[in-house]
Order: structure tokens, then C-alpha cells, then sequence
């Protein structure tokens, strides 16, 4: 075998243009693969922390049917106290989950003494709501970011901000309806505005559970939902599988569920997004195959037929086919692995240049964030043995031609 190597090597060397223009070939398919799975994948990675981190968290409970009436953000499907504590002690014993939220969620009536509009309200804990989204406050584009929010206190969207002419400290008037349908108000001050992370139509505010449970007289500790955030997102689905095992299996007295589990990929419409970003990466692994495969295969059959007479020979003097057919494959083999190197080479070099000139873009709102380009030991290995598999695969129908070709014929050949 080591023969067969060192011919096959020295084979390349002497076609050393041939060899060169397919090795470069090879090169630019894995250093484009490689730097695009890399750049989107910090991409997808910082949107979805984004949106994770500052509004949703990676996973949340509700009571069973609340999601698919949610846009009506019924408060007769909030989690009883019991219910609460429940989650709450199945959580804290949980070594892969960091932080966890309780949450009401109602819809209220905002007024300035002088218009009325409408407001979606999420009631939070302030330090566990912190500790569950951490970037939440970095959506406050007025006033303090401190302590998120306190007592008496709310934070309110750009759009109602600037469409009731609202300024920070001034006074105004939440109308809610609670559970049996009667109606209170109560007098808060406006502490901050908020950046809509789902664009400029978004009417989200936020305010102290406290104050919530005094606005709905809401008496126990009841809750919407509670949010959960994870140490690492790489256990999002091993977590998920494990709470619908201890909490989707509890039913009620109809044998029914009483909880409903969703990570984030249920409840953002990003998620989409990354899948297109997931099939885009596919594809760009498909171009990558076609273009080591027409590369290798042209080059292994320009050899086949430029060596007829070098196959003749070494056929005519007792070297079996398949050491033939296992040299072209070999040199196949070779293309392949230099090519590959090359390209993996070129391809991390790229992908440290980027990381220390610092690429940003603009998203929406968001600006100057900062793409940080990495790329897993498991994807390099896997595009490598794609093109090695490849670079085989493609040297393959040459080699067997060259393996049954008839040593006096070649000999003949002109």
C-alpha cells in the first residue's frame, strides 16, 4: 500500500498544473463552505440570542390551551399558585436550568389624562426576570436601566410613547379587567420606553407583578407563564424532552394535560428564519460535493487517457487490476486530502482575520452588532470527509476503466 501512495504521489507531482488547478478548485469549495457555516451560523446564534435573551427565554410553561389563545391574553388560563410552585421546585432542582420567570401577561387600556389607547402588558419579578432574560434592559432606549422597573412604576413601547406624546416621569392611568370581568384602574409613572424587538408595530410594556396583582386583584401568586433560561442552549431539546416527561404526563380530573411546554422554536417566528439559514448552509454543502466531484472526475479521466500507454505497460508486465484501480483511486484519495488541508487551512486563517477586525451590521433597530465567526471541530471534520468521500467517489469510474483496459490495445494506442 505505502508503494502505491509514493507512486500515486509522484504521479501528481509530475502533472504538477493539473494538480495545482484541481487542488485550488478543492480549496475554494471548502473555504467557501467553511466560511459560510460559520458566519451564518454566529448569525442565526445572535439573533436567536436576541430574541431569547431579551424577550422570550429558551423555554416556556403555560397552563394547557393558553398558547392557542394567547393573542386574547386570557387570565382565566393562568397557572394557579399551586401550579407555580410546583414548576417552581421542579425548576430548582434542575442543574441545566440558570434562571426561571413567572410572568402575568394581560392586555390594558393606557391612557394620558387626555387619549386612550390599548397596551400588552408582561408583569415580571425584576431580578428573576433580569436573571431569565438579561438583555432585556438594553431595550430600554429612555430612561433608567437599573433594576429594570419598581414599584408603581412601567416601562412602555416607542410606538405608544410617541404617539401619546409620553415623556419619562410623566403620570398616567392603567384601566384593566380582571377575572370576573370587573374593571380597575390605578395611576403609574412612566420610568422608561422600550425598543420593539418585533418591529415598530409592537405594543409591549412592561410593570411590576406586584402592581399587576394589585390592578387584576389578583390575590394569589398566579402567573401567565413562567420563562425559563438554560446554562447552555446546546441541552434546549434534552430539557425540553425532560419536562414534558415530569410535567406533561400530570392530568386533571378529566384526564386531561394541565401543563403545555414550548421552547422558543414554537414561539418565535424567527425560527423560520433559521431554518431557511439551516437549508441555505445544506445547499452551499451541495454545491461543495458537485464541484469536487466534476473536479476530480475530469482530472482522473484526463489522466486515464493521457496514460494509456503508461496503463498498457504496467498491465503488460504482470500488475494486477485492482492495484491499477487502487492507484487512480489513491490519486483521487490525494487531490482530495491536499485540497482539503488547503482549505481548512485558508479557511480558519479567514475566520481569525474576521474576528479580529470585528464585523458588525444593522438589524432592524439594533445597530453595530457584532458577528463572532466560529466554526465546530465537527463541522470541519464533516466537510472533510465529504471531500475526501467525494474526491474517491469521483476517481472511481476513471480508475475502473483504467483497471479493464486491455494491455495490447493500450500498448497500440497513438
Amino acid at each position: 500500500m505505502y508503494n502505491i501512495i509514493k507512486i500515486a504521489a509522484r504521479n501528481l507531482w509530475r502533472y504538477k498544473r493539473r494538480t495545482l488547478l484541481t487542488s485550488i478548485l478543492i480549496t475554494l469549495g471548502v473555504v467557501s463552505v467553511l466560511l459560510f457555516v460559520s458566519v451564518s451560523g454566529s448569525f442565526k446564534n445572535m439573533m436567536v440570542g436576541q430574541i431569547t435573551d431579551s424577550m422570550i427565554g429558551h423555554i416556556q410553561i403555560h397552563k394547557k390551551g393558553y398558547l392557542s389563545s394567547m393573542d386574547s391574553l386570557p387570565l382565566d388560563r393562568n397557572l394557579n399558585e399551586k401550579q407555580v410552585k410546583k414548576i417552581s421546585k421542579l425548576l430548582k432542582n434542575n442543574p441545566e436550568i440558570e434562571a426561571f420567570s413567572p410572568r402575568i401577561r394581560f392586555g390594558a387600556m393606557f391612557s394620558n389624562f387626555s387619549e386612550t389607547t390599548n397596551i400588552r402588558l408582561a408583569a415580571v419579578n425584576p431580578e428573576m426576570e433580569m436573571n431569565t432574560v438579561p438583555l432585556l434592559a438594553a431595550r430600554i432606549i429612555k430612561g433608567k436601566k437599573d433594576g429594570l422597573i419598581g414599584r408603581g412604576e412601567i416601562l412602555i413601547p416607542e410606538l405608544i410613547a410617541k404617539g401619546m406624546k409620553v415623556k419619562i416621569g410623566d403620570s398616567i392611568v392603567l384601566v384593566a379587567n380582571n377575572k370576573d370581568g370587573s374593571v380597575n384602574g390605578q395611576t403609574f409613572t412612566v420610568r422608561g420606553v422600550l425598543e420593539g424587538i418585533s418591529g415598530p408595530g409592537g405594543r409591549d410594556g412592561v410593570m411590576h407583578i406586584q402592581d399587576a396583582r394589585e390592578l387584576l386583584r389578583i390575590d394569589s401568586k398566579e402567573a401567565s407563564e413562567v420563562a425559563i433560561r438554560l446554562k447552555n442552549m446546546d441541552m434546549l431539546h434534552p430539557v425540553y424532552n425532560q419536562l414534558q416527561q415530569e410535567l406533561g404526563s400530570i392530568k386533571n380530573k378529566k384526564g386531561k394535560p394541565v401543563f403545555e411546554i414550548h421552547t422558543w422554536e414554537k414561539l418565535s417566528p424567527f425560527f423560520n428564519i433559521a431554518r431557511m439559514i439551516d437549508l441555505l448552509t445544506l445547499f452551499i454543502k451541495i454545491m461543495l460535493v458537485a464541484i469536487v466531484l466534476v473536479s476530480i472526475m475530469n482530472v482522473m479521466i484526463m489522466a486515464v487517457y493521457e496514460r494509456i500507454n503508461e496503463i498498457g505497460t504496467i498491465a503488460a508486465i504482470g500488475t494486477r487490476p485492482a492495484r491499477i484501480l487502487a492507484l487512480f483511486v489513491t490519486e483521487g484519495l490525494l487531490l482530495g486530502i491536499l485540497g482539503t488541508i488547503i482549505g481548512i487551512g485558508l479557511s480558519l486563517g479567514g475566520i481569525a482575520w474576521m474576528n479580529a477586525v470585528g464585523l458588525s451590521f444593522d438589524f432592524g433597530r439594533q445597530k453595530g452588532l457584532l458577528l463572532s465567526p466560529t466554526i465546530g471541530a465537527t463541522d470541519i471534520l464533516a466537510i472533510a470527509g465529504i471531500v475526501v468521500a467525494i474526491a474517491v467517489l469521483g476517481s472511481l469510474q476513471p480508475a475502473i476503466k483504467a483497471a479493464r483496459m486491455d494491455p495490447i490495445k493500450a500498448l497500440r494506442h497513438v
